[in-house]
């Protein structure tokens, strides 16, 4: 999207997602999001790509933000216009350096033999991609994807 979202357009429709940060349950995140933007009727492309990202960012929370911690990893999702925004957010460790967290291969945790790819990932699959973080603090990231047309709109 070039344009950011309208914020001042009322949403249309909501879910907020709340669980403990187990990697089972990424999976419960990943159907609940995608049951969620199923009702604006997107190409299953469209909806595998917003899966997949939700899965990277789900996996981020659980793996990088809480390290094998307890904790818990909160979604909310909401539609406006055709446009599908999903916030993924957990309380862990925080990104030190997002602009070096965003560099394709690079892992917080090599030990763990991950691939570095997630956030290009996410990057690759949304419209638009937004990581606020505070070490120590926790980690939100915001992504949005446009999955029906606007209204009005041709």
């Amino acid at each position: 999207m070039n344009q950011p979202l309208n914020t001042k357009v009322a949403v249309e429709n909501y879910l907020r997602l709340q669980f403990p940060a187990r990697s089972e349950n990424e999976s419960l995140a990943r159907v609940a999001v995608a049951s969620f933007a199923a009702q604006l009727d997107p190409t299953m492309e469209q909806l595998t790509e917003l899966k997949t990202a939700v899965s990277e960012a789900v996996t981020n929370a659980i793996i990088h933000g809480y390290e094998d911690c307890p904790g818990e990893v909160r979604i909310e999702c909401s539609i406006r216009e055709g446009v599908v925004e999903i916030v993924v957010e957990d309380d862990g460790v925080g990104i030190a350096d997002i602009a070096q967290a965003k560099q394709p291969l690079y892992t917080s945790r090599p030990e763990l033999e991950r691939s570095g790819m997630g956030i290009t990932i996410m990057e690759n699959f949304v419209d638009e991609l937004v990581i606020e973080s505070i070490p120590e603090h926790g980690t939100k990231v915001r992504m949005r994807k446009r999955m029906a047309p606007a209204p009005n709109r041709q």
